[in-house]
């Protein structure tokens, strides 16, 4: 319908407009010279006859003739040119051609509409296939499915318009949601900032503005995505509500403590569980250096123990639980060990294991390095820019890793080294420095206590 009422404004009518104001101006020249009495019981109703006979076509229509003798011209004169005998020229013949002539005209012109309804219905099926297609791209890979996007025009390349995208998440990969977003980039950033925005938490406890936030996308392990995610949540948390919290940091470290208390009570690995009083005494002096009061945290105590977070169940991969806090995750390219060939993989370091994976969605990992007599070094290589190698050490000749191979059977590495290439010097020292630190060294709880101290501060300058 809205094709058609734009094509009513534009240049495909004119024409019709001009065949119709002629034959109009034949016909009615015609029905005056007839008389009045003769053609009035045909041209009455004719009109609406027209419009209701026309039918799909596919192509042009072919003219249909007046059913006269084949004797007689088409305005009823004999082919001689004389007037048939003993009658005058009759008003059915003058406005039955022209009224053929019109219809013929309409026919065309609504086949060519229907025509186009064609291409719009066809040009918009393709669309439809490219953001399928742009949807899987973006759960295998994030930055190229937003790039396939927008080479197609279905992004626009700004900050609002990807938040929009991934905020609505139709057929997208939550932990693919949440690595995007975690990135560390001034758009992606931006990003980030629109995406939180798009949440409402206007007069919700904090517990379930936590749900709804964290129901929007998997929450990525490292803690520098996990830091700046919780920040932005914190900032609008506490814009929305004003009168909980006296800043940022309170919501912040309070809602990082929530999160870890769900983990603590729900995750099976952890065999002892904190108690209430725990949880009390562990929040203590996060409030500017005052405390919270003791109902609210008993009642956030309750509602965790009573009811876990909602984890989107996307992959089967629950990376909140298996990796909450890994070292560092990102994409490397790795070097094959029989064959010197070069892959993409998602490395996740964690627990003094490095894992490596084909895809961000996938549920198990290509291969494991148990980080065990092993050490890390910068390296050249002619294929590669900005390489890092694990290599045995401590006695050890080979390296003890596992994989799957192509029938996805586990097996057994044989490596002397693994080669890796970031892409750049910055990322590939700071994957070298966090793999140096990671047997004995958790970053992420020296950020909670930074952070905690900042909340502090205040009551601590004001003394």
């Amino acid at each position: 319908m809205c094709l058609h009422v734009r094509l009513l404004c534009g240049a495909l009518w004119w024409p019709l407009l001009v065949r119709c104001a002629r034959a109009t101006r034949t016909y009615d020249d015609d029905y005056d010279q007839a008389g009045p009495g003769a053609a009035e019981p045909e041209r009455r109703g004719s009109v609406s006859n027209w419009f209701s006979s026309l039918r799909r076509g596919g192509g042009r229509r072919k003219r249909e003739e007046p059913a006269v003798p084949s004797s007689y011209g088409s305005l009823g004169r004999r082919k001689d040119g004389s007037q048939p005998r003993g009658k005058t020229r009759s008003a059915w013949d003058l406005t039955t051609v022209t009224r053929l002539q019109l219809k013929d005209e309409l026919g065309e012109v609504v086949a060519e509409l229907e025509a186009l309804d064609g291409q719009e219905e066809c040009k918009q099926n393709s669309k439809a296939k490219q953001m399928s297609i742009g949807r899987k791209k973006f759960n295998m890979d994030p930055k190229k499915g937003i790039e396939y996007l927008y080479e197609n025009g279905l992004l626009q390349r700004t900050p609002e318009d990807v938040a929009q995208f991934l905020h609505k998440g139709e057929g997208l990969s939550k932990t693919a949601i949440g690595d995007y977003l975690g990135e560390r980039s001034e758009f992606n950033e931006a990003v980030l900032k629109a995406f939180v925005e798009l949440h409402d938490f206007t007069d919700l406890i904090l517990v379930q503005a936590l749900r709804q936030f964290l129901w929007s996308f998997r929450l990525p392990g490292e803690a520098q995505k996990i830091d700046r995610m919780m920040e932005c949540f914190a900032q609008r948390y506490c814009q929305l509500n004003p009168d909980i919290f006296t800043n940022a940091d309170t919501c912040y470290v309070l809602s990082f403590a929530i999160i870890m208390l769900n983990t603590s009570l729900h995750n099976p690995s952890v065999k002892d569980k904190p108690l209430p009083e725990q949880f009390v005494a562990m929040n203590r002096g996060i409030n500017n250096g005052g405390d919270l009061p003791q109902e609210l945290l008993l009642s956030l105590y309750e509602s965790i123990k009573t009811e876990p977070f909602k984890i989107p169940e996307d992959d089967g991969n629950d990376l909140m639980h298996t990796f909450f806090n890994p070292d560092k995750e990102g994409w490397l390219w790795k070097q094959g060990g029989r064959y010197k060939s070069w892959k993409r993989r998602w490395f996740i370091l964690n627990d003094n294991c490095l894992y490596y994976f084909e895809y961000t969605t996938d549920k198990e990992p290509r291969g494991i390095i148990p980080l065990e007599n092993i050490s890390v070094r910068p390296t050249s290589d002619r294929q590669r820019p900005h390489c890092l190698e694990l290599y045995a050490s401590g006695g050890a000749d080979l390296i003890k890793a596992c994989k799957t191979d192509s029938e996805g059977k586990v097996v057994e590495g044989k490596h002397t080294v693994y080669r890796m290439s970031a892409a750049t010097a910055e990322e590939r020292d700071e994957w070298i420095e966090c793999l140096r630190r990671s047997i004995s060294h958790n970053p992420f709880y020296d950020m909670l206590a930074q952070r905690k101290k900042k909340a502090q501060h205040n009551v601590h300058s004001a003394h």
